[in-house]
């Protein structure tokens, strides 16, 4: 894997435990005492260290003089540097292999997504996996939609809360779109279904879909149909036990590399939904204390 010039500066990830301090990138200030390093990123020696090789291998991985390395070196680099899977695929084309296809839905939300969702407390806010399957959420979001915590974790899935007959169908509180009648539904399957194009030998999201599909005629209405449903910003309507119809803006953000999604609620200033969302918020402040 020969690199060009301008690839050879160090790549940004954690040192080993007991490893000096990596430099911060440019812009960034420290309170360390250590000096700061003239490029950020991982020594070689940190390098091998975390992707359990040695240090000579590395040099010669830099220096193009390992021309054949295996898929486990390539991965355990790419696993090292933490790539995100478009980076990891370019390592592995770079080094004459194909890359590995994903064989399962991802579970793991970042901690930079985790940092960035826990700044947006005053939202709800939920991370769900290319599956539907509900990862992270936050007070917020349990206050507009009820807490998902004592569901079992195949019953946090929104696609079978919305079309499936287990118990996160009755835990979900009614959601409806201003955009059509089923427009959410819809593009929850039509998202389904590229994620089975995406994860074929996956055997929990198969396992998944023929559940629904048994379960629910309207779901294989919808499969059948499936066409190129976008998940975009939209109006949702939620029946609220408390507060009533409670309407909000509902915006999908998806992660790159990750396969994540990301649904966030927010209302314009001075409208009804913001003074509701307020309510939530003091009664979550309420509960806290």
């Amino acid at each position: 894997m020969r690199r060009s010039a301008a690839d050879t500066r160090p790549i940004s990830a954690p040192p080993p435990h007991g490893s000096a301090p990596i430099a911060p990138r440019s812009g960034w200030s420290t309170t360390s005492s250590t000096p700061a390093r003239r490029a950020p990123g991982l020594r070689r020696e940190e390098l091998a260290e975390l992707a359990g090789l040695s240090v000579e291998y590395v040099l010669r991985l830099e220096q193009g003089r390992a021309t054949n390395p295996s898929a486990q070196v390539v991965l355990a680099v790419a696993r090292a540097l933490r790539l995100t899977p478009a980076e990891r695929d370019q390592l592995f084309r770079a080094a004459g292999l194909l890359p590995p296809r994903d064989r399962t839905v991802g579970t793991h939300v970042p901690p930079s997504i985790r940092r960035l969702v826990a700044r947006l407390g005053d939202l709800p806010i939920g991370v769900f996996a290319a599956d539907w399957s509900l990862l992270w959420w936050n007070d917020m979001w349990t206050a507009l939609h009820g807490d998902p915590s004592g569901l079992p974790p195949a019953e946090r899935n929104l696609a079978r809360a919305l079309l499936g007959t287990g118990e996160g169908r009755w835990h979900l509180r009614p959601v409806s779109s201003a955009a059509r009648p089923y427009a959410f539904e819809t593009a929850i399957v039509a998202d389904l279904r590229e994620a089975v194009a995406r994860y074929p030998a996956d055997p929990e999201l198969a396992a998944l879909v023929n559940g629904l599909r048994a379960a629910s005629p309207f779901f294989g209405e919808l499969w059948a149909a499936a066409g190129m449903e976008q998940l975009t910003s939209g109006l949702k309507t939620i029946s609220h036990p408390e507060l009533g119809e409670v309407t909000l803006d509902c915006d999908v953000l998806t992660v790159p590399g990750a396969d994540l999604r990301i649904v966030t609620y927010t209302a314009a200033p001075e409208t009804r939904g913001a003074a509701q969302l307020d309510v939530m918020r003091a009664s979550r402040l309420s509960e806290a204390r």
